[in-house]
C-alpha cells in the first residue's frame, strides 16, 4: 500500500466527522422545536430518576406497577409547569452560564419541596418515603449535567461550525506526507479551513484521507465555485521545478490564490507549521532547474580564506556573505557605507554562523566608502583578503540616470579605488559583479559598470612587477529575483492594492536568475578565473514582463482587466520607458562566447583599452565629474564605452534644477 494510502484516517476525524454531522442538524432546527425536544429529555429525566429512586431504596432492578407509578404522573404534572413558569426553557443552551444554572437550581428545589411534601411528609401508602427525597436530588443531577454537556458540545460544535464557514477555504494540492502535515497544522488555524486535497495519483483520486476528500486536479475551476475555494496550497516541496511550472500552468485559469511550502531542506527539521505557508515565489514560474555548485570551486574560492565583500548590505552582496559563510571562509569582512545595511546582513550572518555551525569564522562589519582609497587600504592592509567580490554599485537605472555624477563616482572610480588597493595589498582574486546592462548601454549605469569592467581588464593586462599578481575577473548575469529593486516585490505589492500593475512597454523582456543561483555563480566563475576574464551566466530564455505580471495576478486568484474582460480584477498599464531604459538586455557584446567547465558559466572576450590610453582618459572623466560637467563627463563615457551615447537630456538632479525632476 502507498505510504499516502487515503485508508489512514486520524482517530480524531472518525469522531469528529459524524458528531459535527449530528449536530448540525439540531441547531438548524427551529427554536419551538428545539424547546419541545428540551421538554421531552427533562420528561424523561422525570420516569427515569422516579424509577432510581425505587431502585436505590429497594437495592433491587426493579419494574414499576400499580401504585408506584403515581410518582411519575405527579413528577411531570409538577416538574414540567415550574420549569416552564421558571424560564428554564428560554435560555440558549448552548451558551448557558451561571444564571441558567441558578434558575435549575431554584426551579427544582421548588419541584423538591413540592413533591416532598406530598410523598415523604404526608406520605402515600406504596410509595416509600425515601422516594419523595432521593428523586429531586437525582433530577437535579440529571438536568444539571445534560445543561452542561450541551453547553459543551454544541457550544463548541457551533462555534467550530461557525468559525470554519467564516475562514477562506482552501484546497491542499499534494496528499502525500507534506501535505498531511499542514492539513494537520492548519485544523486549529484562525485563518483557512482546510476542504480537500488535490492529487495527480490516480489510485488516491475518490478517496478520504483525515475525513477530507481527495480531488483529481483537473475539476480545480469546478471546486473553487461549488466550494466557495479561493486559495490553493502547494505542498510538493519534492517536485522538481519543471513539474510544479506545469502544475501551475494549470492553476491559473481557476482564479484561485496560490500559496506554497518551502523546499525539502527547510523541512528537514520537525513537522510543517502554518508559519511555514508562503506568498508564491516567482522563481516557481520562471526559473529553472538549478545545477549543482561544484564544490572544489566553492572550496578554492574561500574555505579557510579571508574574504571581503563590498555592498554586504546589499541584495546581491548579502547573499554573496550567506553562500561564503556556508563554505567555512577563517574571515568574512563586510564592507558597507549605509549603516543600517551592515547592522542588518551582520546580525543575520552571525545567526547563521550559529546555525551552520562556523561560529569560528570571523565576520567583521566594517563602514566604509570603496571611493575613500585610504581606508580601503588601510582595512586591506589589516586584515588580508585573499579573495574580494566587489558588489558595491549603483544600480537602479532611472535613479542613475538622475543622479549621473554620483552614479558614475560609485560604479567606477569606486572600483579603481577598491581594485588598486586590492592590487596594492596583495589579494589575490578580485572579482566584479557586473550586469547585462553594460551590453550596448542606453543609460549611465550601464555604461559606468562597462567601464568598470574595462579598468580590471586593463589592470590585468598591466604586468607585475616586484608583487602578488592580483587576478580581476568580472562576471555579467541579467535580473536576480528578490534583489533591490526587483519588478516581482512592485508588482506583487501592486496587486494586492487592487492595481494597476505598471508596464513600462508591452514587449519589453528581461533575463531573471534567482539570487542564491546567481551567487552560486558568481563565486564558481571568480574560481575559474585567470586573469581579466569576462564571465557571463546562462540566464536562460528572457521573460515578457507582460506575461510575468500577467501571472502574477492569475495565481493571485485575479483576473486582467482589459478589452476583452471589461469586469476584471486588475488592470495592466503601460508608463513607457523610462530614461535610459531598453526593450531587451543582452549579455554579450560581441559574438561566439567560449564555454568553461561550468554548463552554465561561459567566457567572453571582450575589447578594451590598455591602462597608459585608459588612465588618461579616466583622468579627464574625474576631472569633470570633480566640476559637474556632465556633458563632458558623458562625452567621455560615450568615446570609451562602445555602444553608448551621450545623446539625450543631461538631467543630474544636483544640478538642473527643479524643471526637470522626473514623474513619479
Amino acid at each position: 500500500m502507498p505510504e499516502n494510502t487515503p485508508t489512514e484516517t486520524p482517530r480524531s476525524a472518525w469522531f469528529l466527522v459524524p458528531m459535527q454531522a449530528l449536530v448540525a442538524p439540531l441547531l438548524a432546527m427551529p427554536r419551538a422545536a428545539k424547546r419541545a425536544l428540551a421538554l421531552l429529555v427533562d420528561s424523561s429525566f422525570c420516569v427515569l430518576t422516579i424509577w432510581l429512586a425505587y431502585c436505590f431504596r429497594l437495592n433491587e432492578w426493579t419494574v414499576l406497577t400499580g401504585v408506584q407509578w403515581l410518582p411519575v404522573f405527579v413528577s411531570l404534572c409538577m416538574a414540567l409547569p415550574i420549569f416552564i413558569v421558571m424560564g428554564m426553557y428560554r435560555a440558549i443552551f448552548r451558551y448557558a452560564g451561571l444564571a441558567a444554572f441558578i434558575a435549575v437550581l431554584k426551579a427544582i428545589a421548588i419541584y423538591g419541596v413540592a413533591f416532598m411534601t406530598i410523598f415523604t411528609a404526608l406520605s402515600v401508602p406504596g410509595v416509600p418515603r425515601t422516594v419523595g427525597i432521593l428523586q429531586p436530588f437525582l433530577l437535579l443531577i440529571a438536568i444539571g449535567l445534560s445543561r452542561l454537556g450541551i453547553r459543551y458540545w454544541l457550544g463548541d460544535t457551533y462555534q467550530r461550525i461557525l468559525h470554519q464557514n467564516t475562514l477562506a477555504k482552501v484546497l491542499i494540492y499534494g496528499a502525500g506526507n507534506a501535505g498531511r502535515q499542514l492539513a494537520g497544522a492548519l485544523t486549529n488555524s484562525a485563518e483557512l479551513n482546510v476542504v480537500g486535497y488535490l492529487d495527480d495519483d490516480p489510485r488516491l483520486k475518490g478517496g478520504i484521507m483525515g475525513g477530507l476528500p481527495i480531488y483529481d486536479p483537473s475539476d480545480l475551476p469546478v471546486l473553487a465555485e461549488a466550494l466557495g475555494v479561493h486559495n490553493v496550497l502547494l505542498a510538493l516541496p519534492s517536485a522538481s521545478r519543471q513539474r510544479r511550472n506545469e502544475i501551475l500552468e494549470r492553476i491559473r485559469k481557476a482564479r484561485v490564490n496560490v500559496r506554497t511550502l518551502p523546499d525539502l531542506t527547510a523541512l528537514a527539521q520537525g513537522r510543517v507549521a502554518v508559519s511555514d505557508i508562503r506568498e508564491l515565489e516567482i522563481e516557481d514560474l520562471l526559473g529553472r532547474e538549478a545545477v549543482a555548485p561544484r564544490q572544489e570551486l566553492l572550496d578554492k574560492a574561500m574555505r579557510k580564506k579571508v574574504v571581503m565583500v563590498t555592498g554586504a548590505g546589499g541584495s546581491i552582496g548579502g547573499e554573496l556573505c550567506r553562500q561564503i559563510l556556508r563554505n567555512a571562509p577563517s574571515t568574512l569582512i563586510l564592507i558597507d557605507q549605509n549603516e543600517f545595511s551592515l547592522y542588518n546582513i551582520h546580525a543575520e550572518l552571525l545567526k547563521l554562523a550559529e546555525l551552520y555551525q562556523q561560529e569560528s569564522v570571523q565576520i567583521v562589519p566594517i563602514l566604509c566608502s570603496v571611493r575613500d582609497q585610504d581606508r580601503m587600504e588601510h582595512i586591506m592592509q589589516s586584515w588580508r583578503p585573499q579573495t574580494l567580490y566587489h558588489a558595491a554599485a549603483y544600480k537602479h537605472v532611472p535613479l542613475v540616470e538622475h543622479n549621473a555624477v554620483e552614479g558614475i563616482k560609485n560604479n567606477v572610480m569606486g572600483t579603481l579605488i577598491t581594485a588598486r588597493a586590492a592590487n596594492k595589498c596583495g589579494v589575490l582574486n578580485f572579482v566584479l559583479i557586473s550586469t547585462d546592462k553594460a551590453v550596448r548601454p542606453t543609460n549611465v549605469m550601464g555604461a559606468s559598470k562597462r567601464l568598470a569592467e574595462m579598468v580590471l581588464q586593463a589592470l590585468a593586462a598591466e604586468p607585475a612587477v616586484d608583487r602578488v599578481r592580483t587576478n580581476f575577473s568580472m562576471v555579467r548575469f541579467g535580473n536576480v529575483l528578490g534583489s533591490s529593486g526587483s519588478v516581482v516585490p512592485l508588482f506583487r505589492q501592486q496587486i494586492k492594492d487592487g492595481g494597476p500593475v505598471t508596464l513600462t512597454h508591452p514587449k519589453i523582456t528581461r533575463y531573471f536568475m534567482t539570487i542564491s543561483e546567481a551567487s552560486q555563480l558568481v563565486i564558481q566563475a571568480g574560481a575559474m578565473a585567470e586573469g581579466g576574464d569576462v564571465f557571463l551566466l546562462d540566464m536562460g530564455e528572457p521573460v515578457r514582463i507582460a506575461d510575468l505580471a500577467r501571472k502574477m495576478v492569475e495565481l493571485s486568484g485575479l483576473t486582467i482587466r482589459d478589452e476583452d474582460n471589461p469586469e476584471g480584477d486588475i488592470e495592466l498599464s503601460v508608463t513607457g520607458l523610462r530614461p535610459g531604459e531598453k526593450l531587451y538586455e543582452e549579455l554579450l557584446i560581441g559574438d561566439n562566447p567560449e564555454t568553461t567547465e561550468h554548463p552554465r558559466i561561459m567566457k567572453a572576450r571582450e575589447d578594451f583599452l590598455f591602462w597608459p590610453e585608459l588612465s588618461k582618459k579616466l583622468s579627464l572623466l574625474n576631472a569633470a565629474l570633480d566640476r559637474n560637467d556632465m556633458v563632458a563627463a558623458r562625452a567621455t563615457l560615450a568615446e570609451l564605452v562602445s555602444g553608448y551615447s551621450s545623446t539625450g537630456e543631461v538631467s543630474d538632479l544636483a544640478f538642473t534644477g527643479a524643471e526637470t525632476v522626473p514623474a513619479a
